[in-house]
């Protein structure tokens, strides 16, 4: 994990990667729980036996999953240390190029894109490649708003 000591820091690498993640493995019980998490059953995600004969060859993870895996991989991959609040704020683009079998490793590369001051802190735009190890296409990519701030009182 990176560490920023200021906020202020982060202007300076705007453009630059500012961490890197640790590796989530998607194993196919991991798979099963966010299925049943958000009642996306569908035979591609959950059917072993009949996705031998699919267009994978085995089982693959929602792309939903992967995308959810973001707000891990980020605080796995950075942290600034007079921020006392990071809060999710959206997403501007999302990408899902490769799919995830069952059994693989992911891990985000973070490249800051965006700084902007709001009251308390910072709007942060960070581009995240989600890599799967051993692939040379990405799983995922998206644009990742987050707000962070360096003061317990947060403006609405």
């Amino acid at each position: 994990m990176k560490t920023y000591q200021r906020l202020t820091e982060l202007e300076s690498m705007l453009g630059q990667t500012i961490g890197t993640s640790d590796w989530f493995s998607i194993s196919q019980a991991r798979i099963q729980q966010f299925a049943d998490a958000t009642d996306d059953h569908q035979w591609i995600h959950l059917d072993v036996e009949r996705a031998k004969t699919g267009p994978f060859r085995t089982t693959i993870a929602h792309g939903f999953l992967t995308l959810s895996l973001l707000p891990a991989m980020i605080y796995s991959a950075f942290e600034v240390a007079d921020v006392t609040t990071m809060m999710n704020y959206g997403l501007n683009k999302v990408r899902f190029p490769s799919p995830v079998p069952a059994g693989s490793r992911v891990r985000g590369q973070l490249k800051l894109t965006g700084l902007e001051p709001i009251p308390g802190g910072a709007q942060v735009l960070v581009d995240v490649v989600v890599e799967m190890e051993g692939a040379a296409k990405p799983v995922c990519v998206a644009e990742s708003v987050s707000r962070l701030y360096t003061h317990t009182h947060i403006a609405a």
